[in-house]
C-alpha cells in the first residue's frame, strides 16, 4: 500500500439542530485498503460515509482525496474525481435489464459533453458492459429484467454500476443488507476480489461481524459520532469498548472492592 493517503480526513464534524451525529473524525485510508465500519443504528456510520461523498456537508474539519480538498463537494463531482458509493437499497431500475442497467451507468459515467446525445446502446459501451458483467458474474443475466432477480444478483448489479466510473475509493453501504446467507459470502467474494484486481480502496459499512472479519484490512468502529476503535479485525473485535458499545455483549470488569462486576451490553 502507498505510504501517502489516498483519503485523509482531519477533526470532521456533523450538528444537526445542536445535535452531534460525528465528533471529530479523523481517519487516514490507503490506496487498496479494505475497511470495515461497524456501529450500533445512530452511531455515525452512514453519516459519515455522506460527509465523504458529499451527501452531507461538514459542520467542521477537512476532507482531502489524492491531495486535494474535497470538503462539501458535491455527490456527483465527487463521483467524477473518484469518489462513489452505493447504497442499503439498490439504485437500479427494476424494469430493465441487467445489460441496460449497466450501459446507462456507463453513458453518465463515460459520456461527456455532445457524446451523452449518442445511443447508449454503442459498441464501446457494450464492450464495456460485457466486461464488467463477466467481471461481477452477472453475464447470465444479462437480459433479465432486474425486478426477476434475487436480491443477492441486484446487489452485484448495483456495486458495478457504482465502478463503471474507476473510482479509485468505493463506499459500499452494506453490502449484504437483504442477501441471504447462502449468498453472502459468495457475493463478498465476487465483490472483494474485483476491487483488489482493481486496486481500489473500499468502505464499507456492515452489521454482519462474520463478513467483518473475514474481508476486511482494518475496522472503524463508531459509537455516538465517535471513533471509538481503529484497529485490524482480530484487535477491534476484541476490544472492550466494541463488545460492549458495538457487538453488545456484557463485559467483565473489576470493581473498586477487587470484585468482577459486568457492564450493560449497548446493542
Amino acid at each position: 500500500m502507498a505510504d501517502t493517503p489516498i483519503l485523509r480526513v482531519r477533526g470532521l464534524q456533523k450538528s444537526f439542530s445542536g445535535i452531534v451525529a460525528a465528533r471529530d473524525i479523523s481517519v487516514d485510508v490507503a490506496a487498496g485498503e479494505i475497511i470495515g465500519i461497524i456501529g450500533a443504528n445512530g452511531a455515525g456510520k452512514t453519516v459519515f460515509v455522506n460527509m465523504i461523498t458529499g451527501y452531507l456537508k461538514p459542520s467542521g474539519g477537512t476532507i482531502h482525496y489524492d491531495g486535494r480538498d474535497i470538503t462539501g463537494i458535491r455527490p456527483r463531482d465527487a463521483t467524477h474525481v473518484g469518489v462513489c458509493r452505493s447504497f442499503q437499497i439498490s439504485q437500479v431500475f427494476m424494469t430493465m435489464t441487467v445489460r441496460e442497467n449497466l450501459q446507462i451507468a456507463l453513458a453518465i459515467a463515460r459520456q461527456k459533453g455532445m457524446a451523452m446525445l449518442r445511443p447508449i446502446d454503442q459498441p464501446d459501451l457494450r464492450r464495456a458492459c460485457d466486461e464488467i458483467m463477466a467481471q461481477y458474474r452477472i453475464a447470465g443475466y444479462a437480459e433479465a429484467e432486474v425486478s426477476t432477480l434475487s436480491q443477492g444478483v441486484r446487489k452485484l448489479l448495483d456495486i458495478a454500476m457504482a465502478v463503471v466510473a474507476e473510482p479509485r475509493i468505493l463506499l459500499l453501504d452494506e453490502p449484504t443488507s437483504g442477501v441471504s446467507a447462502e449468498e453472502k459470502f459468495a457475493i463478498m467474494d465476487i465483490v472483494i476480489s474485483a476491487l483488489k484486481q482493481s486496486g481500489t480502496a473500499v468502505l464499507f459499512v456492515e452489521h454482519d461481524m462474520e463478513i467483518v472479519e473475514r474481508y476486511v484490512d482494518r475496522v472503524l468502529a463508531f459509537y455516538q459520532g465517535e471513533v471509538i476503535c481503529d484497529a485490524p479485525p482480530a484487535a477491534a473485535l476484541t476490544d472492550p469498548k466494541v463488545l460492549e458499545y458495538v457487538i453488545g455483549e456484557r463485559v467483565a470488569s473489576v470493581d473498586g472492592n477487587g470484585g468482577v462486576s459486568t457492564g450493560a451490553a449497548h446493542a
